[in-house]
């Protein structure tokens, strides 16, 4: 047993690791946002977007000089995250509440809010939101746009995720591959 050997191992393994993970975190930066990458799991986007589409967000929204706000349009797709929901939505925004400067009664309350659906849902999703709340933050809820996307290609990680023993059996390949490469 070759110690040298195994160490200058698991030092790649650690580069390997910590390079996706500063990667991720770069791409996140750029596009302001902690969550730069999803995937569509539900067929609540169809026909825009299937299960399994990877979508590319990005949170640098456009000024309304007008009003001095930063603003999402109505019909820009957006991923948004609730407090009382452990994966992120993707739908539609289908109605928009500014709230201009002068009016807002503090510095904390929000500049707009946001009505959205999903494109295959038959009302909107203000059930989702969670008690007495109507409208989305921006500020706080809203991840990001959604700019791009490739179809298909998140399948293996909604498969992954659907099948416990197959995550396993991957996350233990992986290792040994890495272990034996």
């Amino acid at each position: 047993m070759n110690i040298r050997k195994d160490l200058i191992q698991l030092i790649q393994i650690c580069s390997v690791f910590s390079g996706a993970f500063m990667a991720w975190n770069l791409l996140g930066l750029i596009c302001n946002t902690p969550s730069p990458i999803t995937v569509v799991i539900s067929g609540s986007m169809e026909p825009a977007f299937q299960r399994g589409d990877i979508l590319f967000l990005y949170n640098r929204k456009q000024k309304n000089e007008e009003l001095n706000l930063e603003v999402q349009n109505v019909g820009d797709i957006v991923v948004y995250n609730l407090d009382n929901r452990e994966i992120p939505i993707v739908h539609r925004v289908i109605n928009e509440y500014e709230i201009p400067a002068e009016k807002k009664k503090n510095k904390k309350q929000p500049k707009q809010y946001l009505l959205t659906k999903g494109d295959n849902n038959n009302i909107h999703d203000v059930s989702l939101y969670g008690r007495g709340k109507k409208y989305l933050n921006t500020s706080r809820d809203i991840l990001g746009t959604v700019k791009f996307y490739i179809p298909q290609l998140g399948y293996l990680t909604i498969w992954i995720n659907e099948n416990p023993k197959f995550q396993k059996i991957f996350y233990a390949g992986l290792i040994l591959m890495s272990l034996f490469e």
